[in-house]
């Protein structure tokens, strides 16, 4: 009767197929079934999807190569800014007095900042700049009254010793970020500044800031903005600061500077900065309409003709989010921001007249669509679900080019800058892999405009708190403990950690790529950040 499970259910009675079938005939139907959908549909599917997912990464390669290139040839032929843009140092006149150097405002945006609001009042306060040609501007957006009070008296203290310092303060918190800077620039006192540099909370520039960025715009009209790079005061916090290190390290040494160098356009990092202010209001000022509203200003600046200068030698101190909690939040807001800005501002790109062609292409194709969508796309969908899903459809195969040396290539060219972390580049690999499916997330609400596409959450600064919670010798209660735990658990990570793993032990029975090599490191990496064991735990 071997012939009966070959036939079709209504070939056969009911009564007869519940007597004659067995449990072997039952999976051989099964494995015929399974071997038909796996040939027929998923290994056409899948195939598509190598396709796109190699596309995307030949896409990513070739960029990260040509900048490669530009920044190695920056450096072999020494084009620093200083020697591409007339640079003098301010001096005082004689006769004029102060009157020669600009006037500039230094915002300082808050937003109950208890642990860093001293630290970036007093840096900006001790800028050695004119007294009489500078104006500090602390815009609180506090809602705590306690940080309110603490944070209107150290103004005070620094206004005692004669400091030109205003505190300023709004009725709301429309806009977020972009809100209180826009408001800042309507009191009537901003009439008579030429220029605005811009320091979020937790960054604390040299004294020297001013005399090393202004002087570009004393000789250069057609600059209007310089970009000073970040330092990183926490770095060696933990394995999450380090590898943020080796990523924002690859941002301001190569992406800013070739950007710099060849196009003079970058997307302003919203701090650390200091802007012409004919030019900000030229490009319409500052706009909430997403939530990166300085890449959003960089980009309706640049189409107004205006140039950008990246400075790398000048280093502004700041603190990295060491708390994944955190650091997550930050990556939504700058995977979620750029997409959603992209999709309201590329027909606007391509129908400006002031723009050269090349630009145009630059900043659409690889500023925005191989950088802001194609790596975030690329590197989760390819990495953490079509190569997993691959071991059980042996007839896909991705050829080694795509597998292992185009990704070593993007990899080491993405660490090389930062070398004293090069022994932890495959950590930062896999862990990139996870904070890739926030980023695609992230990427698909800012295009489709969905329900978090406007989402700002403070990134949280420690200051000196991780410290003084080393220090403290209270024990943990039972609750705190089981509240604590509950925060750390981050199911969207531990799903897909459980998925790699189920493929990885596939692989490891069945597969004959090796695939598993990889897969069970992924899915380690998976569960490591789902259970929030990265980062630093702060107390409550």
């Amino acid at each position: 009767m071997d012939w009966f499970p070959l036939l079709p259910a209504s070939f056969v009675p009911e009564t007869v197929l519940v007597h004659l079938w067995t449990k072997d005939d039952v999976i051989r139907v099964l494995g015929v079934a399974w071997d038909f959908v796996r040939s027929s549909v998923l290994a056409p599917f899948l195939n598509i999807c190598v396709i796109v997912c190699l596309t995307m990464s030949i896409m990513l390669f070739i960029e990260r190569v040509y900048m490669g290139v530009v920044i190695l040839c920056v450096k072999l032929f020494g084009r620093k800014p200083e020697k591409r843009y007339k640079f003098e140092t301010i001096q005082v006149d004689v006769e004029k007095g102060h009157s020669n150097y600009p006037m500039v405002l230094v915002q300082i945006p808050m937003y109950n900042e208890r642990e860093v609001y001293k630290l970036s009042i007093g840096a900006a306060c001790g800028l050695s700049w004119p007294s009489d040609r500078v104006i500090i501007q602390v815009l609180d957006d506090s809602t705590d009254p306690i940080i309110k009070d603490l944070v209107e008296l150290e103004c005070q203290k620094w206004a005692n010793k004669g400091v030109n310092i205003k505190y300023e303060i709004r009725d709301n918190r429309n806009g977020y970020k972009a809100g209180a800077l826009k408001q800042g620039l309507k009191h009537s006192y901003v009439e008579e500044c030429d220029l605005v540099a811009i320091l979020d909370a937790d960054f604390q520039p040299d004294s020297d800031f001013l005399e090393k960025t202004v002087p570009y715009f004393v000789h250069n009209p057609e600059i209007g903005l310089v970009q000073a790079r970040w330092k990183f005061v926490n770095a060696d916090e933990c394995i999450l600061t380090r590898v943020q290190e080796m990523s924002l390290n690859y941002h301001f040494r190569v992406e800013q500077e070739v950007g710099s160098s060849t196009y003079a356009f970058f997307g302003f990092n919203g701090t650390a900065g200091v802007w012409r202010l004919s030019a900000l209001n030229e490009a319409g000022g500052w706009n909430d309409r997403t939530t990166v509203e300085d890449m959003d200003l960089a980009i309706r600046a640049s189409l107004k003709g205006w140039k950008f200068v990246y400075v790398g030698h000048i280093k502004v101190k700041n603190e990295l989010p060491s708390t994944f909690k955190a650091f997550r939040f930050q990556q939504h807001r700058w995977s979620c921001g750029p997409a959603n800005l992209f999709k309201k501002m590329v027909m606007e790109i391509i129908r400006n007249e002031r723009v050269n062609p090349w630009k145009k292409l630059y900043v659409i194709y690889s500023f925005f669509f191989v950088r802001k969508i194609v790596a975030h796309l690329s590197t989760f969908f390819f990495y953490c679900v079509i190569i997993p899903a691959t071991v059980f459809v042996p007839e896909v195969g991705i050829p080694k080019w795509g597998l292992v040396y185009i990704p070593s290539i993007i990899s080491i060219l993405n660490a090389i800058e930062t070398p004293r972390s090069f022994y932890l580049v495959f950590n930062r690999i896999l862990f990139e892999n996870v904070m890739s499916m926030h980023r695609t997330k992230g990427t698909f609400i800012g295009l489709l405009d969905a329900g978090r596409v406007n989402e700002w959450v403070v990134t949280e600064k420690l200051g000196d708190a991780l410290l003084k919670s080393k220090d403290s010798t209270r024990p943990a209660t039972k609750e705190s403990l089981m509240t604590r735990f509950r925060e750390r658990i981050y199911p969207l990570e531990l799903w897909i950690g459980f998925y790699i793993f189920v493929c990885a032990s596939y692989d490891l029975a069945f597969g004959k790529y090796w695939y598993f090599l990889y897969l069970f490191g992924q899915a380690i990496a998976f569960f490591i950040t789902g259970f929030g064991y990265i980062g630093t735990q702060i107390p409550k």
